[in-house]
């Protein structure tokens, strides 16, 4: 089955009693949010869709937040819920678009390249009156294969030593504020600022009024206006790795073909103090 990165409600309604399609809502929220995405799913999910919790499928051995583990681990938690080597698993979260890219991206930087974007989210499909369940779905393990894809993540070396080769181009998706140094971080000894050279894209862009990602064209006239060259080497940044994946989407959709996300992303650089940063 060939399928974009990003599919509509139709799509995924039109797949419903295929065993290759899995579903998994990955919400998340900043705690500023005042959102529980654990609570909201059991009260409401797609039918068939499992809990894909973010900051639990990652490397607890690190501080910073919900970092890729190792591929044996993401594997083992990925058969866990269910997810087969040969699935085709579709992400879904309760903002329209916001948080699934993160998963898609795990997904794709672990080397499972069947991995999509229900493009609305849960907002869309309520809308359209679409079926709901509540409660958990607990499906049974299954074999799992990852691999990490060092093409697809950047870690802090590489982000720095790219400041003075320039062979990215790197997209900061943090809010204006936050990328000029105006706003404190909300991270405890994140210094304000953004990486020399960067240019800044606020996620929130890439989205439509009702919670889709723009069209092709539309996106491709953004990051145009940005100064964004979509035909050379791209490397994404924000906060903690999340709302960069919101770009990496936005630029797959665009027609971007070499894309990566700097994992550690602000909560990482902002706190090293031999990481070198620029305000304004």
């Amino acid at each position: 089955m060939s399928i974009p990165s990003l599919v509509s409600t139709d799509w995924l309604a039109a797949q419903k009693g295929r065993d290759d399609v899995r579903i998994a809502d990955a919400s998340w929220y900043l705690p500023q949010a005042k959102r529980n995405p654990r609570a909201e799913y059991e009260t409401a999910h797609i039918p068939g869709a499992v809990f894909f919790d973010i900051d639990a499928v990652s490397d607890q051995k690190t501080a910073l937040p919900h970092m890729l583990p190792d591929a044996e681990t993401f594997a083992r938690q990925m058969g866990a819920l269910g997810f087969g080597s040969s699935d085709t698993i579709v992400f879904y979260d309760g903002a329209g678009i916001y948080s699934a890219p993160r998963a898609l991206w795990m997904l794709r930087a672990m080397g499972h390249s069947k991995t999509v974007v229900l493009d609305g989210g849960l907002p869309k499909w309520r809308k359209e009156n679409r079926a709901v369940d509540s409660g958990i779905v607990t499906p049974a393990a299954r074999s799992f294969s990852a691999k990490r894809m060092s093409s697809l993540i950047r870690d802090f070396d590489a982000m720095r030593a790219n400041i003075t080769s320039k062979r990215e181009q790197v997209l900061d998706a943090r809010s204006p504020g936050r990328f000029r140094g105006e706003e404190q971080e909300p991270r405890p000894g994140v210094r304000p600022g953004h990486i020399p050279g960067s240019l800044n894209v606020y996620y929130s862009e890439m989205t439509a009024p009702d919670g889709t990602l723009h069209t092709k064209e539309t996106l491709r006239k953004i990051f145009s206006e940005k100064g964004v060259d979509l035909s050379r080497p791209i490397a994404t940044s924000c906060g903690s790795g999340v709302t960069a994946a919101i770009l990496s989407l936005a630029l797959d959709q665009a027609g971007a073909t070499d894309t990566a996300l700097y994992d550690g992303s602000w909560s990482e650089w902002g706190a090293r103090a031999d990481a070198p940063i620029a305000t304004g």
